[in-house]
């Protein structure tokens, strides 16, 4: 039987197949992001080079806007997950109302911050005069669109929260359509639309984003009655619902941040080793980000899964939803790690000749990808805990990878065994953080958790 609108959909049937539901489209959605954003840079790229590095100065702020979006919506799947096991519609419905207010008041954040800052930021970041009119053409126009982006990235998780994973990752998949076809016609001026440019790109995805925000809010608002505007009349209810979402909003943020200065780091300490293998670590770094597309969807889709059935007090189905991840995991980081193995050579000759950048490449791709096995231990835990509402415990996990093995392990290893230990460093980050989150989930469901949770 097909569940209601607005139902708890996730606290029946196997474990694992209620899982693959959601992660298959999730993985769906994050390739069509992934692909419109290839697209954007090509169009850029036949303008000329300087606007193309002039866009490419703004991936570093566009990644803090874009962490920060799902930052919140990690934080509203947590609690309407939740909620919506313990099936307390009135407050899933209060939860999501509030939860889209804080995504314009974010959006209204992003765009004043971010214009007022265009100047300061992006000259520390390396600008100079040739770039920078460019940067201001784009990033006026991207910061306003601020709202398009928070706001639908939060409806689709709590989409995703109630079980619906199929609709978020159809509403991302034609968003990319259109800025696909959007992106031509504005930048190159066709079928007598004025030549925008740099400024073209930024619309588009303004556009696309704007079309995300009508159809999640739509289907929240049509179809699964979840959005109730009474609700927005009571300032203390509006408070008490963003302190729930802020409670694993903000420790996620944290995360979120600390993993791009992190490979900042990591960069700089490649570079000692010369350009060539900054290229190929850049060149293996694009292999690992496609490979874990696959743990990050499970990740994602953990979170609603674990917040329904503790929601519901089905501890049992979150042990075995678990176990389940834990095995995918092994299985698919040791068929993948297989797969590098082999073909790093191959793969890295598609796109170098030099030797050193194609040694630095295949040094990543021998030693970095068997440790993806318990990596994915790492992302299953990090979404079990946030659904739990326990985000410190996740973001120590996280921080446990990042700040306390790969960073110093990293500074260490690379001045015993060079350009190999950075990539050792790696591997046993990703070791160490999956057996954190191991152990830690299971003390976390151990008998006496599980009788104070009955009590």
């Amino acid at each position: 039987m097909k569940p209601k609108a607005g139902s708890a959909r996730l606290t029946e049937g196997p474990e694992g197949k209620s899982i693959l539901s959601l992660m298959i489209p999730m993985m769906l959605g994050m390739v069509a992001l992934i692909s419109y954003t290839v697209v954007d840079a090509y169009f850029i790229s036949r303008l000329g080079t300087m606007e193309l590095a002039a866009v490419s100065f703004t991936f570093p702020v566009a990644f803090i806007v874009t962490a920060v979006s799902m930052s919140f919506s990690v934080g509203t799947s947590s609690v309407v997950a939740r909620l919506m096991g313990s099936g307390d519609r009135e407050k899933v419905q209060r939860m999501t109302t509030h939860a889209m207010l804080l995504g314009v008041f974010a959006g209204m954040l992003v765009l004043i911050l971010g214009v007022l800052t265009i100047d300061p930021v992006f000259t520390a970041l390396g600008a100079d005069e040739v770039t920078l009119p460019i940067i201001h053409d784009y990033m006026q126009i991207y910061f306003f669109g601020g709202i398009f982006l928070v706001v639908p990235t939060i409806g689709n998780s709590v989409l995703r929260a109630t079980g619906d994973a199929k609709t978020p990752a159809a509403i991302m998949t034609i968003a990319a359509l259109f800025n696909v076809i959007l992106d031509p016609i504005l930048i190159f001026g066709l079928f007598g639309v004025p030549r925008l440019e740099v400024q073209g790109a930024a619309l588009a995805s303004v556009i696309a984003n704007m079309g995300t925000l009508v159809v999640s809010f739509s289907v929240l608002y049509f179809r699964e009655h979840l959005i109730k505007l009474r609700t927005l009349f009571s300032l203390s209810l509006i408070l008490d619902s963003w302190k729930r979402i802020l409670h694993v909003a903000l420790p996620t943020m944290v995360s979120s941040l600390i993993a791009p200065a992190t490979t900042t780091f990591i960069t700089y300490q490649v570079a000692r080793f010369g350009q060539e293998a900054v290229a190929g670590f850049g060149l293996a770094a694009r292999v690992e980000s496609l490979s874990l597309l696959v743990l990050m969807s499970l990740g994602g889709a953990i979170t609603p899964f674990v917040g329904q059935n503790f929601g519901a007090r089905k501890y049992d189905r979150v042990q075995t939803g678990m176990n389940f991840c834990f095995r995918f995991s092994l299985i698919y980081g040791l068929v993948v790690a297989a797969i590098v193995a082999i073909s790093a050579k191959f793969i890295a000759g598609l796109f170098t000749d030099d030797p050193l950048a194609s040694h630095a490449a295949n040094l990543q791709m021998w030693i970095v990808p068997i440790s993806y096995t318990l990596l994915g231990f790492s992302m299953a835990s990090n979404g079990a805990f946030n659904a739990m509402g326990k985000p410190r415990q996740a973001m120590f996990i996280s921080l446990s990878r990042t700040l306390v093995v790969y960073v110093p392990l990293a500074w260490l290893l690379s001045r015993l065994f060079g350009l190999a230990g950075i990539f050792v460093a790696a591997s046993c980050a990703n070791f160490a953080s999956g057996v954190i989150g191991y152990l830690w989930f299971r003390a976390s469901f151990s008998k006496k958790f599980l009788d104070r949770q009955h009590a």
